[in-house]
């Protein structure tokens, strides 16, 4: 048997669950998400929060990255250690999953199994700087492609489920807590939260808070500049259940403080982000009904000045971004045809406006992104069962969309080029309405105790997000691209269609496993920037003169194009003895654009990550290795820049202190390695240890500790 607390290599972990000293889940069991067991062989799910269990489980069962690297405050650089996972990394709270060439709406993010609304226009806010690590339970990545039943998105969506207090098997009260403290001297930074609460058989309570701060991240050359951080997350929740029904109520408030953003023309100047959400579980004879409703409110503001050198006054800009959205989504499972049968449907409705001024000009302002709202309606069928012996996942779902944008109003101070704009934006039509379907096939089969096959077929599909369709005024706002250019949107866009397909096996035995995975995703109408006119660099249009006065004379248009995405990714393990074990996750994605010669912009480099462990009844040592290969595959048409490849090697050292009580010691970079990552951004501070224009490197040596408990 497999049972290496390795560093979140072999990455399937399955049909995971922590063991805390929180009490067992009980009442509420019917929710379909977060808490209901994803299909082994469709799901990855990483297990954060956890301690020792009286028996000890199997590789494909479980995997504790509680043990893996501290190497950073981001979620999202957790996921990246999944097979076919990359971090896109703008910064150190700012962080995307790419998930098989794939990153920003596209491979949708979920927290408690509910979307949240991002603020701002070039993706500082993600959705996962809503989850400190600190407060993460577990972490569930669909293999592939989404399901239906979770919304539109073209690949694979992640859901983070937070920590919580669940009831318990008792009338009498039963109160638990779990602390994490963590601190990390390559940036000296610290993060604490927990989760204390308690818990009947019939209600329940929770209090949870989390705290980080960080100062800029050192390399062998110096330091970063602009990669601080700060950010403070609170909240409640609790539960009422009667017999088969379950009511759940929480809330949360994200506070982000000043942030350094070096990819980006701009910082975080603070971020304060607003989580509401009710859900209902309820069983019915043979139905199962879930009902969840969530509302966010997100005030966003950024500048260039604060925390960047910026002499010029006039140049000086503050960026104010609001957006709030109301969400519902019921689903009712039940039996049919030999197996269960899900229908449901969900709205969401979100309003973004963006506001662009000069603190030291009170008649300089300019609505970039005025009064948008954007709205979806949908509905599903899933079923899942058995065909001819095969385990059987079918889904099919329509959805509505509707997209508009108010007028663009701009300050006396505006000169005349962004004035044309703004008039031709306010002359055409703002309201447009389409209509998506998506369909997914996913199969599985076991061939004996060792081997299950797997094989998925889809159609996913996704509408251009509000920037891609509404931005009429050329600046970097771009959904997270950080590739420095200037980007206008299109009001004609169509939305993107991907035909995929995927093929791999899941094999395990008591001391090895191995899981790969083949793929291949056409994507007709993919949005990519292409240039503007057919005459780069000549400025003959009004686009192009304002494009030149925000310093580029050549901005992008986004515009449909066709692209393909294919690779191979995979997981594996041995266990060498009963003490040594060898885990590792290898991925080699390619992104290309069919209408021209040209690779897609952000595609992750091939990389193998190899952990050995050596493991004792109450403690572990392990050293890893990340070898990534160089990336010559770059974007033309962004200016991508070709990286070389590295090894970067670090070590750590896990303590059951007692079976509740983890403490880890680490170093990172061990050999203090000067290197780039491809999927970090290009430096735009000046003045620091990065030249501007040039990739910014990874962390360099460092030591970290952290402890987690329950009590």
């Amino acid at each position: 048997m497999i049972t290496s607390r390795a560093m979140l290599l072999g990455a399937a972990s399955l049909l995971a669950l922590a063991a805390t000293s929180a009490p067992a889940v009980a009442t509420d069991h019917v929710q379909r998400r977060p808490e209901a067991a994803p299909a082994e062989a469709i799901t990855d799910i990483i297990v954060v929060t956890g301690y020792r269990l009286a028996t000890e489980i199997a590789i494909e069962d479980s995997i504790t990255p509680e043990t893996a690297p501290l190497t950073g405050v981001d979620a999202a650089g957790l996921v990246a250690r999944l097979p076919g996972a990359a971090l896109i990394d703008n910064g150190s709270i700012s962080g995307q999953v790419q998930y098989r060439g794939l990153f920003g709406p596209r491979a949708p993010v979920t927290i408690d199994g509910a979307r949240t609304l991002s603020g701002g226009p070039n993706l500082m806010d993600p959705p996962l700087q809503g989850a400190p690590l600190p407060l993460i339970s577990r972490i569930e990545v669909d293999r592939g492609v989404a399901p239906v039943s979770e919304g539109p998105g073209l690949g694979g969506g992640t859901n983070v489920v937070l920590r919580r207090i669940d009831f318990t098997g008792s009338h009498n009260w039963s109160t638990t807590a779990e602390g994490f403290a963590a601190v990390r001297s390559v940036d000296g930074s610290y993060a604490v939260g927990g989760i204390a609460g308690g818990a009947t058989e019939s209600r329940r309570f929770e209090l949870f808070f989390s705290r980080e701060q960080g100062g800029d991240l050192a390399f062998s050359g110096g330091q970063i500049p602009n990669s601080h951080h700060e950010r403070t997350l609170y909240g409640l929740g609790g539960g009422l259940a009667s017999g088969n029904h379950a009511f759940g109520l929480s809330l949360r408030r994200v506070e982000v403080g000043e942030t350094g953003n070096a990819p980006f023309a701009m910082d975080i100047d603070y971020v304060e982000h607003d989580v509401a959400e009710a859900t209902y579980a309820g069983t019915f004879n043979d139905i199962t009904l879930d009902l969840r409703a969530g509302w966010n409110t997100v005030s966003h503001g950024m500048d260039n000045f604060s925390q960047r050198p910026n002499a010029d006054l006039m140049r000086h800009r503050y960026t104010q971004a609001e957006a709030d959205g109301f969400a519902f989504e019921a689903a009712a499972d039940l039996p049919a045809f030999g197996g269960t049968l899900s229908l449901g449907g969900d709205a969401e409705r979100s309003a973004h406006d963006v506001l662009i001024t000069n603190p030291n000009n009170a008649a300089f302002s300019v609505t970039s992104l005025p009064d948008v709202t954007v709205q979806r309606i949908g509905a599903f069928a899933e079923w899942t069962g058995v065909i001819a012996g095969i385990d059987s996942e079918l889904g099919l779902r329509a959805d509505r969309h509707s997209d508009e944008a108010g007028q663009a109003v701009l300050g006396a101070a505006l000169p005349a080029g962004p004035r044309m704009l703004a008039n031709a934006f306010n002359a055409a039509d703002r309201d447009i309405d389409e209509s998506t379907v998506d369909g997914v096939a996913r199969f599985w089969r076991e061939t004996g105790d060792e081997l299950t096959w797997r094989l998925t077929l889809a159609r996913k599909t996704r509408v251009p997000g509000y920037v891609e369709r509404f931005a009429w005024l050329p600046t970097e706002a771009s959904g997270g691209l950080a590739d420095g250019n200037v980007y206008v949107g299109d009001l004609h866009l169509d939305p993107e269609v991907a035909w995929s397909i995927e093929a791999g096996f899941d094999y395990r035995t008591g001391d090895v496993y191995l899981r790969p995975t083949v793929f291949a995703r056409r994507v007709d109408g993919f949005i990519q920037g292409v240039p503007y006119d057919a005459t780069p660099g000549v400025i003959d249009s009004p686009v192009e003169m304002v494009a030149a006065m925000n310093g580029d004379p050549t901005p992008l248009r986004l515009a449909n194009i066709d692209a393909d995405f294919y690779g191979i990714d995979a997981d594996f393990g041995w266990r060498l003895s009963p003490s040594w074990t060898i885990d590792g996750v290898a991925s080699v994605v390619r992104g290309e654009r069919r209408d021209i010669d040209d690779a897609l912009y952000r595609m992750a480099p091939a990389r193998l990550l190899l952990d050995l462990t050596y493991e004792q009844a109450d403690w572990s040592v392990s050293l890893e290795g990340q070898f990534v290969a160089e990336q010559t595959r770059v974007s033309l048409t962004n200016d991508e820049q070709p990286t070389d490849g590295y090894a970067v090697f670090g070590a750590n050292f896990d303590w059951y202190a007692r079976d509740n009580v983890l403490v880890t010691l680490g170093i990172e970079n061990i050999l203090d390695t000067d290197y780039e990552r491809h999927l970090a951004g290009y430096n735009r501070v000046a003045g620091g240890d990065v030249a501007v224009g040039d990739r910014l490197p990874g962390a360099g040596r460092g030591l970290y500790a952290r402890i987690s408990a329950g009590f």
